[in-house]
Parts: C-alpha cells; sequence; structure tokens
C-alpha cells in the first residue's frame, strides 16, 4: 500500500508524511501493546473458548464447516458496521472516534489510528458478538485478516482508475468509497461505513457514490482539530478529553 501511495496516489497531500506519521505510527504501538496485555489470547482466544464450552448459536447447531465459517464473517463485518455507526451516534463513543477522522490527510495509517479506549471498548463488543454466535476459530482468523488488511487498503492514497473501481467496489470497500467517509462534511462523514464487505451501506442506506467537491476538491478531517499541531502523539490521545482548539 506504501509503495502504490509513492507512485501512484490519488490526491495530492497537504501535509508531510513526517508530520503525520510518527503520531499515527506511535497510536498504532500503545494499541498493539495495550491489548497484548489486556488480552493476551485476543478473539481468537475467545472463540476457541466458546467452542470448548460450546457456547454460541454456531455451536448449538450443526452446519456444515464452511458454511458457518462464511456466515460468522458476513455476521462479525455486519456487527463492525453497526458498531461504527454507534461511535458515529453516541456522543461519549464519538468523542474516542473522532481522533481516526481528525487526520488532516488519509493515507495507510489514517487506517490503523484509533484511540486506545476505542480500541479496547472495539475489542470488547468483538468478543461479545464471538460469544453470543459461536464463531469458529477460522473465521475470527480469516476475518481479522481480512479487516486489517481491508483497512489499510481502503484508507490508502492510492489510485485506481474510475472504470475499475465502479465494479470492484461491488465486492470490497475502495479507497474512493472510503475516501468519503472522512470528509469534513457531517453528511458525508454519516456515510460509508463499510470497512470489508460494501454491501451493508447500500441496504441500509448509508451508501454515497462521490463526495461533493469531488475526490481531489474535498476536505479531510473534521471542522475542528484542524491544526496541523494536532498530528503530534500527545495531542491525538488527549482529543477526546478536550474540547476543539
Amino acid at each position: 500500500m506504501a509503495l502504490w501511495e509513492v507512485f501512484a496516489p490519488r490526491r495530492r497531500r497537504s501535509q508531510t508524511r513526517l508530520k503525520r506519521w510518527p503520531g499515527n505510527l506511535g497510536i498504532v504501538v500503545i494499541d498493539t501493546l495495550l491489548l497484548r496485555v489486556l488480552f493476551p489470547a485476543a478473539a481468537v482466544g475467545v472463540a476457541a473458548y466458546a467452542s470448548t464450552n460450546s457456547w454460541g448459536i454456531f455451536n448449538s447447531i450443526q452446519l456444515p464447516w464452511m458454511v458457518s465459517v462464511i456466515a460468522c464473517v458476513l455476521i462479525l463485518d455486519l456487527a463492525i458496521y453497526f458498531q461504527h455507526r454507534l461511535f458515529h451516534i453516541v456522543p461519549i463513543f464519538w468523542r474516542l472516534h473522532r481522533m481516526h477522522h481528525a487526520d488532516l490527510d488519509i493515507d495507510l495509517t489514517t487506517g490503523i489510528r484509533f484511540h486506545p479506549v476505542e480500541i479496547i471498548l472495539s475489542m470488547l463488543i468483538k468478543f461479545c458478538v464471538i460469544l453470543i454466535i459461536g464463531a469458529p476459530v477460522v473465521a475470527v482468523i480469516v476475518f481479522e485478516i481480512l479487516l486489517n488488511a481491508t483497512a489499510t487498503f481502503n484508507h490508502a492514497n492510492a489510485y485506481i482508475a474510475p472504470a475499475i473501481d465502479r465494479v470492484l467496489r461491488w465486492l470490497v470497500v475502495t479507497p474512493d468509497m472510503h475516501r468519503v467517509h472522512h470528509s469534513i462534511i457531517t453528511t458525508e462523514t454519516n456515510s460509508n461505513f463499510g470497512f470489508n464487505i460494501p454491501w451493508w451501506d447500500r441496504l441500509f442506506g448509508t451508501y454515497r457514490d462521490q463526495p461533493q467537491a469531488g475526490h481531489d476538491g474535498m476536505t479531510i478531517g473534521l471542522e475542528i482539530f484542524r491544526d496541523a499541531n494536532e498530528l503530534r502523539l500527545d495531542k491525538m490521545l488527549l482529543q477526546p478529553f478536550r474540547e476543539a482548539t
């Protein structure tokens, strides 16, 4: 993704990588260490525990193994879609999630820029869904790989020919599709919530085809936290707990 952004960028950057990447990558280090300490077994461990104890819907019914895996991947992705919408609607959750949107550009590092408290809440929600549905371990592994890969892909500042994008966005959330979600215009911010599978936005009426100003003319970020100093790691960590500057 990084090489794609270098050789075929979609938009001109407003900030340098040197200005943005230390904070974004610093958040990733903190999130990773925090999750390893708090949840060493991660989501796969929860799935294994549910399977051993026959917890959850898919551990209580007899279905072909592949059907269970595919169904659980889809259900987990749908849960992430609704979680994402929830974090936009509920004010206290939005204060956490808005740090993701406060990036002044969008590239692959934006896709891994989430506040540590949001990461913990997201993991707990994921645990609950896994326990309720009884997702097989393989389904959770597949989902985690897809989620991380597509989050990096759809946040990338990577050019895809419009004709290809129109077809591809029926199969996966493309960078052009998700970039609309990072527009400064609120109605656009509250659209295109999908990370992996693109169908949920179309099904639940949150799909928006293109940004109002076009991809080259749109402004990335929020009305608040527009000072370049807000890209510093310390500023990012404190954004949920202070008012706009």
